[in-house]
């Protein structure tokens, strides 16, 4: 059984549904971004009480169970996106942000764009740039790289670019948001 969650997007959201179904006594059960896999062909999650308990604990967490496939695939868009943006290799993509989320989910990307847009407000790509800049600040705060080198192993083509980039979305040069940056930083479930 696959059951879809609602804004468990970091390693901290997994590991506090991993703790919430060990502490159900739910066995064999593979938690992931936005994922909760149970192997087990006799869940006790089928019966419909045990499930709403499930349901109640999550939304206690702040996180949600999704039963709809628009809503399921918003969150795989949702994944997939965070992934390709915390990626830090140096690498640039082969293919752009529409193909690679295209071919990740097996949909066509303009009905995935015009579904994402309507549920969230706001473009893949919108999303995509957040997720990025979020993760740059998250790189500043750390303080162990240094602005050029985020912007390599982010991929941008320069370090004006991701200068430009940054001060765009949150109105702040790089160099600023280090001098105030304990208050500028956003949980990912709230971009």
């Amino acid at each position: 059984m696959i059951l879809h969650i609602k804004n468990m997007v970091c390693p901290r959201c997994v590991q506090a549904v991993t703790d919430l179904v060990n502490k159900m006594g739910l066995k064999d059960v593979q938690v992931d971004l936005g994922i909760l896999t149970i192997s087990d062909g006799d869940s006790p999650l089928k019966d419909r009480k045990k499930r709403e308990q499930l349901a109640d604990q999550l939304r206690v967490l702040g996180f949600e169970l999704i039963d709809s496939q628009k809503g399921r695939l918003i969150e795989q868009i949702k994944k997939e996106v965070i992934t390709l943006a915390r990626k830090s290799d140096g690498e640039k993509p082969s293919q752009n942000l529409s193909q690679i989320i295209a071919n990740a989910l097996h949909y066509d990307y303009n009905h995935l764009s015009a579904l994402f847009s309507a549920s969230e407000g706001q473009t893949i790509e919108k999303y995509y740039i957040a997720q990025k800049i979020e993760f740059v600040k998250e790189l500043l705060v750390y303080d162990e790289l240094s602005l050029s080198q985020i912007a390599f192993n982010l991929g941008y083509s320069s370090t004006a670019h991701l200068s430009a980039q940054f001060k765009k979305v949150t109105g702040l040069t790089p160099s600023h948001f280090k001098s105030v940056k304990d208050q500028k930083r956003k949980f990912l479930t709230d971009i």
